[in-house]
């Protein structure tokens, strides 16, 4: 018999009733440390007092109203973003794959409304993962999300990252845009250089090209900047984020500029929930405490914290662990063992991790850990390696 909830998940048999912190309880107050964050959606934390103020004080006001109406909220967030960012305009909604579809839109929009409707293309790269709506599984091009859902939406070219010849030779008088997340998360936690992003920005701007960055999941301060192409110097023309900004609040954002976002007129997009009250008072609490003075600076540093005591994990246990990969606290281990084993050895040390393709184990913490935290993800890290190692 069908469980009534579509069995579309292979959950862990543990049910998280609460949060504090970078902790979860069950309910029999089994304590786990979460260093997956919802896969990194809670950016502040669970119950953060300011997110949880916030939101209380706005469903006291009013919680929905629809976009056929004026926000001060969402205009508010809006402006906080702009002024943060490269954009000059933003869209909001409820995921990352709506962000996401809204710039592929955007970017065949922009070349439709200056008389080139044929140039609808979109290159993206192997590994990628964009949502898992019609069009943002082709854009990611994978087959394990593809099979049995029907034709292929049409209009993505895949490469892989780095081959520039292959790249180039895409190009054509149909393509409008690239896409790439800065560093993919889905795929194995697979860091874009700088330098690529660097020569993507100026291939784009040789061939009318627009760029679009994917920064759902290395967005609002992940990887120690507000957004990671802030690493390399350079930004695009749109950028689809979510997960952190609504520190677990169901919110994205399509943010572009307003070059790019020339043809999105009044009727051409929209969304019922998008941006609504609620979402949009959340989503400026998150944006308080992560654009707050030394808030990002902790990021890097407890990252930089992570990441050396994750290398020294591998180095004590090369029979488990084969790689660290990642930026920021967005960290991945390429294991040695089926990552799925490992991920079950470490919620047996009660840490929560997440999987990801090319068998990586996903380290995502809440952006507000401390010393002690990431003291103690990497010894029940440590005891989840000893686990195999006894075998």
């Amino acid at each position: 018999m069908i469980s009534p909830v579509l069995p579309t998940y292979n959950r862990a048999p543990i049910a998280l009733v609460r949060g504090s912190g970078a902790r979860a309880y069950t309910d029999d107050g089994t304590e786990y440390l979460d260093f997956g964050a919802g896969v990194a959606v809670n950016s502040c934390g669970h119950a953060h007092p300011h997110l949880v103020a916030a939101l209380t004080e706005q469903a006291g006001k009013i919680w929905h109203t629809s976009n056929l109406y004026q926000m001060p909220g969402q205009e508010k967030l809006a402006r906080r973003l702009i002024d943060n960012s490269f954009a000059d305009t933003v869209f909001f909604c409820n995921s990352g794959a709506e962000a996401n579809e809204l710039a592929i839109k955007m970017a065949r929009k922009y070349h439709a409304a200056k008389g080139q409707p044929e140039r609808f293309h979109i290159i993206t790269f192997e590994g990628a993962f964009h949502g898992r709506t019609t069009a943002t599984l082709a854009a990611g091009g994978q087959e394990k999300y593809l099979e049995g859902f029907g034709p292929k939406a049409p209009g993505f070219d895949q490469v892989k990252v780095g081959d520039h010849k292959a790249l180039e030779a895409l190009i054509g008088p149909q393509t409008a845009a690239i896409m790439i997340e800065p560093i993919q998360g889905e795929g194995g936690i697979s860091v874009i250089a700088p330098e690529e992003l660097r020569y993507l920005r100026k291939l784009c701007d040789e061939h009318g090209m627009l760029l679009v960055f994917d920064e759902i999941q290395t967005g609002t301060g992940r990887t120690g900047k507000l957004f990671a192409h802030e690493w390399a110097g350079v930004t695009p023309d749109i950028m689809a984020i979510a997960k952190g900004i609504g520190g677990g609040f169901p919110l994205g954002a399509c943010l572009a500029t307003e070059a790019a976002a020339a043809g999105m007129v009044a009727g051409t997009h929209g969304s019922t929930f998008g941006g609504n009250p609620l979402a949009t008072a959340v989503g400026n609490a998150v944006l308080d405490v992560v654009l707050e003075v030394g808030f990002l600076a902790n990021v890097q540093k407890q990252a930089l914290k992570l990441k050396q005591s994750l290398e020294r994990l591998k180095d004590t246990h090369p029979d488990v662990i084969a790689e660290i990969r990642g930026s920021g606290l967005m960290m991945g281990i390429k294991t040695k063992v089926p990552n799925t084993e490992f991920i079950k050895a470490a919620l047996d040390q009660k840490l929560l991790t997440i999987g990801a393709g090319d068998n990586v184990v996903r380290l995502l913490p809440p952006l507000i850990v401390n010393d002690a935290d990431v003291a103690e993800a990497v010894a029940k890290l440590e005891k989840a390696c000893a686990h195999f190692e006894k075998k």
